[in-house]
Parts: structure tokens; sequence; C-alpha cells
């Protein structure tokens, strides 16, 4: 009987067509293949492969086979229709997520390089001849004795080749073409660590994931006693959640787990929430394991697409066992995935805005049981979602609850600024007297700032005195912000600029005002009021260029500079021992916003850019500049206070179905029609309510908080639900029975993260 293979044709239709597959062609899932497509050829991915079906018609045969080996691995796929699924996403965008661009589009290859091999030698009379008839051919064999083999373009480029055809004729050299792998941190030298000694927290969290390590190894062996005959997935372990207050070592705990994992020859995926900390995780783990270092992958998005694609095929091959990666490397195709690790778990940036709209620890979970390896969920303030899975024991919860090196937790001080505007009698109070104070004793005394602001720019808006006119963008319902370095109106959400204007634009009048602050307003006083001081800002317009990340923490470690200015790329992760002072200027900005989550992000960061202070054998400080000083969010981070803060919190989240005692989506109606976004989003809340399962609670259809974005209208609805699938499949059969207006976007978001 003949075997068909079933084929997701590449491209927005979400084609899945059977084809033949020819006699001898080692057709498998996961497989790239060129097929016949009506009157074109296209490219497309195996999904699965069996026994052909008897049918009244002749398949057509795949044309050609693209990749001899799968690029997806099997558990890979068997994720894509779980993502499917659960966030009714369809599976060939999800694919495109599998397969990077540079992976998946053929106009990216290996790069490859000439490079000359010395065969042998000629002797005696034939080597002086050659040294007197073509001494350039005898510099050459010189050096290739001396040195070994060398690129051509190291030896001169086109200048020696007719030296080297010529030795190559004579049978002396070979030329042979070789891969050149594009590293992301060519140039970079990692010293390496030796293991630190573990205090007995952290001893006791690395002794259970290798406990947990040991026994998913034992239940993949086959004839374990713990396997589910009705399943081919091997038994589950329980996700650990490493709870661990800032600068208790879960870095250390990582290592020495990852070790482990590597001397069972398994592999290791090591997920971080942001680019930023990118280069000290990789930092970490390539000092660690100095010996392995071409072991060690990076996968991010700040990658070209020529280190993309070969960072991607050396993982795919088993070359590298150990990657390091944002949210999208959670697709990095590791054979023998021994240990899953989310660092910072409860980090929103895991959560992908683009559809598929998934988040990246809870794939994370899933994979980690399909895979049927260990997970560890690390941080100092874990998702509330997290953490009441420790508190139910679906997860393993694991505390340290001290520090690595002894060091006291910071002391932290409340600024209330309305007291401080009043003293400095001015409404734009960036430093207060305390904060200033501090800074100046711990600069005195050798230490370094860290001060976090999570707003980038000048000044948040102009606005005109006289008539009240704001300037705003011209495709989004916010205003402009002015960065004074570029002397420029720009909107942080779509990108548009303007030039700063010298009279208001609508009444004419000259008096024109900047309203707020942002970083580089906050440079500029810094400069004036610390004028010996060095200062550097750290923020997503600094740190466009590529290496101007890396190269600012790392003068910032070395002590080149005493104050680092950033935004949420500094918050978290960081580990600087001379840091003994860390002020947020303003802790209300992500506090007053239409989001339940926002207590909880508020927290988090408090938490976290205090934990940037007092790492190191000096006490440490941290102010935080606030206008609502008795927020729940700020005195529970004043006190440390994780399990105080959940607690009030969990009891806000229960009364109103909120996660984790719920599943929230959201359904958006975009469109550059204003009333036509509406009405569509209006007439599918109808058709929703129509046999709505008892689990779900439908909201109402409401504008967004910011109505506009990008030049196009938005409206959203919310929906609540116990049961996330039932969920899912309730609003996908409606979308899929129901026509919308071609001006209309619709995109639904299960587990929502963003509500602006």
């Amino acid at each position: 009987m003949s075997t068909v293979a079933k084929v997701l044709i590449d491209g927005p239709s979400e084609l899945i067509f059977d084809y033949s597959i020819p006699d001898g062609t080692p057709v498998v899932p996961g497989c790239r293949v060129r097929i016949p497509l009506q009157r074109r050829a296209a490219t497309g991915t195996v999904l699965s492969t069996g026994p052909a079906e008897e049918a009244g018609f002749r398949l057509k045969p795949i044309a050609e086979l693209i990749d001899p080996e799968p690029l997806i691995t099997p558990n890979l796929i068997k994720l894509a229709g779980w993502m499917a699924g659960y966030y009714g996403t369809p599976l060939e965008q999800i694919m495109r997520s599998l397969l990077p661009g540079a992976v998946r589009q053929e106009t990216h290859s290996a790069k490859t390089r000439a490079v000359v091999h010395l065969v042998k030698m000629p002797e005696g009379e034939d080597l002086d001849r050659l040294s007197r008839r073509a001494p350039r051919q005898h510099t050459i064999l010189a050096l290739l004795e001396a040195t070994g083999p060398n690129s051509l373009t190291d030896l001169g480029g086109g200048s020696v080749r007719p030296s080297i055809k010529a030795l190559e004729q004579g049978g002396y050299v070979e030329v042979r073409q070789e891969a050149v792998r594009r590293d992301p941190d060519a140039g970079e030298e990692f010293l390496e660590s030796k293991p630190h000694t573990l205090n007995p927290g952290q001893q006791s969290a690395f002794e259970a994931i290798c406990q947990a390590i040991d026994t998913s190894i034992a239940n993949q062996e086959p004839g374990t006693r713990n396997q589910d005959p009705k399943s081919d997935r091997p038994p589950s372990i329980k996700p650990i959640l490493l709870h661990g207050v800032t600068g208790s070592g879960k870095t250390e705990v990582y290592l020495q787990a990852a070790q482990h994992a590597l001397d069972q020859s398994k592999s290791v995926l090591v997920l971080v929430p942001e680019i930023a900390l990118t280069p000290q995780t990789v930092n970490h783990f390539k000092s660690r394991f100095a010996s392995l270092q071409d072991q060690v992958a990076v996968l991010h998005s700040h990658l070209s697409q020529g280190e993309r694609f070969d960072e991607w095929h050396r993982i795919r091959k088993g070359e590298a066992r150990i990657v390091v990666g944002a949210r999208s490397a959670i697709f990095a195709p590791l054979p023998d995935l021994g240990l899953l690790v989310v660092d910072e778990e409860h980090e929103n940036t895991y959560k992908q805005e683009n559809p598929p709209k998934y988040h990246g620890r809870d794939l994370a979970v899933v994979r980690a049981g399909m895979e049927g390896c260990p997970i560890v969920l690390g941080s100092a303030t874990p998702a509330l979602e997290s953490f009441n899975n420790a508190r139910s024991g679906k997860y393993q919860l694991i505390r340290l609850n001290e520090r690595a090196d002894g060091a006291s937790l910071p002391l932290i001080r409340i600024v209330d600024m309305r007291l401080e505007t009043r003293k400095q009698k001015s409404s734009l109070a960036i430093l207060s007297d305390r904060l200033r104070t501090g800074i100046e004793s711990r600069l005195a005394d050798g230490g370094q700032v860290i001060l976090f602001l999570n707003r980038r720019g000048f000044a948040r808006s102009l606005q005109c005195p006289a008539c009240g006119h704001v300037c705003g963008c011209q495709h989004c319902a916010l205003p402009l912000t002015y960065h004074r370095t570029e002397e420029r109106l720009m909107c942080h959400l779509c990108g548009y600029q303007a030039v700063v204007p010298r009279r208001c634009p609508k009444c004419n009048d000259q008096s024109i005002n900047l309203q707020g602050y942002g970083t580089q307003k906050v440079e500029e006083v810094l400069h004036a009021v610390f004028p010996k001081a060095r200062i550097a800002r750290l923020d997503a317009d600094t740190a466009r260029k590529k290496g101007v990340l890396r190269d600012t923490l790392r003068a910032f470690k070395s002590r080149k500079i005493d104050i680092l200015l950033g935004t949420q790329m500094i918050a978290k992760g960081l580990d600087f021992p001379n840091v003994t002072l860390a002020g947020i200027l303003n802790a209300d900005l992500s506090l007053h916003i239409p989001d339940f989550r926002a207590g909880e992000r508020t927290f988090q960061l408090l938490t976290q850019v205090a934990g940037r202070a007092g790492r190191g054998e000096m006490e440490g400080e941290v102010f935080i500049q606030t206008f609502t000083p008795h927020s729940p969010s700020i005195q529970f981070a004043r006190h440390h206070d994780y399990d105080g803060f959940a607690d009030q919190e969990f009891e806000f989240r229960r009364q109103f179905g909120y996660p984790p005692f719920g599943h929230a989506a959201l359904l958006l109606a975009k469109s550059t029609h204003e009333r036509l976004a509406e009405f569509t989003l209006q007439n599918l809340h109808q058709r929703l309510e129509k046999d709505l399962p008892a689990s779900i609670s439908l909201g109402v259809p409401n504008a967004c908080p910011t109505p506009k974005t990008h030049g196009q209208y938005r409206f959203q609805l919310l929906l609540r639900s116990t049961t996330p699938r039932i969920l899912t499949r309730h609003v996908q059969q409606v979308l899929s029975n129901t026509t919308f207006p071609d001006e209309v976007t619709l995109v639904f978001d299960m587990d929502a993260y963003d509500f602006g």
C-alpha cells in the first residue's frame, strides 16, 4: 500500500493537502517539501504520514524533499496542534513561529569560505626550484606548513589565486569549501567560572531539580512502570516554582542543575523575558561551560538573519546542547531535552503581542510535559497564576528566603511626592531632597546608583496653556512625546514623528509648554545636580544600535559609570554588587491604568528594581517616589511581603473571576472606520450570547482605553471562563459562521495580558 503525507501549504490560506510519497523518498513529519499546487510549485511542511485511503482519484506526488532531515521535532508538531486548539490560531500561522523566516525561506543558506589545506611539501631539488621559480608559491607552502589551513581570503584573496591553482595542479594543496559560523558573540571573551558553594537553601533547590531530572530520565526508559499505556507521552513531572528573593542565587542553581542535565547526555533550554537580560545570561552560561562554549546557542530577535540561520541549525543538529533565548526560543528544536528553565517567569514580555498570541511561560510548561522533562519557573515575584498553582499542589514550590551572600534585603523608603512638590514649589519635582541627598552620600562612599523611570523621551507631551491643545499623533489617540536629542515629537506606539512647533498649532500662542518628564529630561537634571558623576542612560533610544546595551552594562559593572538611568531593561535580572542605592522616580506610572493586573505589575516592578541594590558588602537603600504612598502594591513592596500582597490580591481576583480563578480572553475589532468596528463587535456580541455555555461570562463591547492606534479605531469585548477550551471553541465556532466586512480585523486573544 502506498504512503501519503499531509502537507501544510505555506501561505495564509491554511491549506492542508494529501500527496503521495515517491518510492525511496525519506519523508517524515517535520520535513520541508516542494509540491505541485494547481499550475505552480509551492512549499510546505509535512504534518503526518500514513497509509493511503481508498479514493476515486490519483494523488499528486511530492516533487522534492527540500531538507533530508525533519526541521520540526514530533513534540513540536504536537505543541503546534495544542496551540491551535487552545489559542484558536490557524496552524499555518503557528508553523511560521516554529520555523524562523531565515530557516523557512530559501533565500538564506549556510555561509562557506574557501580554505586551503596543505597536502604535501616538495622535497629536495623540487623545493629549491620552486623557491627560485615561484617564490610566492614557496611562501604559501611555508605558511601552510607553519600555521595549518588558511582561508583563501587570509592568504591574499584574488591576488594569490593563480599561485594556489598551480599548487593545486601539482598536488601540493587542496582547496575545500568549509562552513563559516556567524557567531553572535564573535570577538567576545568568556573567562571560565567555577561553581560556587551553595548555601542550604540553594542546595535543597538544586537537589530537588536533580531528582526531577533523574526521575524524568527513568520514566523515559522503555518498560517503565509509570508509563501510561493509553498515552505516547512520558509521565509528567510537577513543574517547580523557584520563589527566591532578589539576590538569592537562583542563577547559580540553574547553572549547576544544567550541568547535571548535561552529565546525563541531555540538553538544556533557558528562557529569559527580555533581550536586555540575554547578554548577561549568555555570559553566565558561556563562562561556566567554557569548555563547551561552542555548544551554547543564542536565539533572540536582535540576531541577524544569517546568525539566526546558523544558530537554529546548530541546535537542530545537536551541536548546541544549551540554548539561551527570549520568548520565541521555546520553539528551539532541541533533541533530548532534559531541563527547561524560565527565568523571571512573571514577566508580561513572555506574552506574544502579535498572532499567534501565545504565552511563552505557559507553552514552556506544556512542552515540558510533552517532552517528559522537568521545568523550573524562577522569580522573586512569581505571577499570581503560578503561585496559585503552587499553593494548590499543581506545582512544587521551593523557596529561597535569603540572599546567597548573606546580605540583607535593602531598606526601602517611601517618598510622598505630594509633599515634595509643595516643598519645591514646582509641579515637576523630579529628584526629591531625600533621594538627592542619598545619591550624594552613596557616590561619596564609592557606591553606584541605579535610577529607574519607565518613560523614555524628554517630556510626556507638549501643551498650550492658553487653549489647552495637546500635540497628538495623527494615527493614535495619544499625545506625542518630546525627544530633545532628536528635536522631534514622537509617538511611542506607531513611530510617527513631527517637527516641534514654535507656536500652538490651534490658537497660535507662543507659550506652548512641556508637560511631564522622561529619561532624557532626568539625564539633563542629573548632569546639572551631579556634574562630577559619570552618568549613562539606557532605554530603547540609546540601545537601538547593536552592542550598545552590552557595552553599557559592561562599563557599569567595571565601575566606569556612577549613575545608570534607565527604563524597564535595567529593572530585573542584573547583578551589580557595587550598587548601593536604587531610586524609582515615578512609581505610579503602571499603577493607574485600566487593567486588573496593574497592582500586581507595580508590586513586581518595585520589588525587582529594589532588588538591584545591596547585593555586595555594603547595605542597600531604595527610594520610591510616589503620589499614592498608601497603595497596597507600594506598601507590601516596601516590606518585601510577597505573600501578604498575594493574599489581598487573590481576594479581589476571586470576587470577579479574574485569573488565576478563571481565564480572561479578549475579542478585539479594529478598523479605519470607527462606527464599522463598533457595529461589528456589537453584532458579534449578540451572536456569542446565543447558546452561550454556562461556564462563560460575557462582557459588553467597549472602546479600548487607547481607542485608536496605527490609524485604526479599536473596540474590545472581555470574556471570562473557568474552562478555556470551551471558551475558545465557542468563539471560534461563532467566528467561522459569521461573515465580517473586509475593512474590519478581528483578533482573539486567549489569556490576554494587554487591555489597553
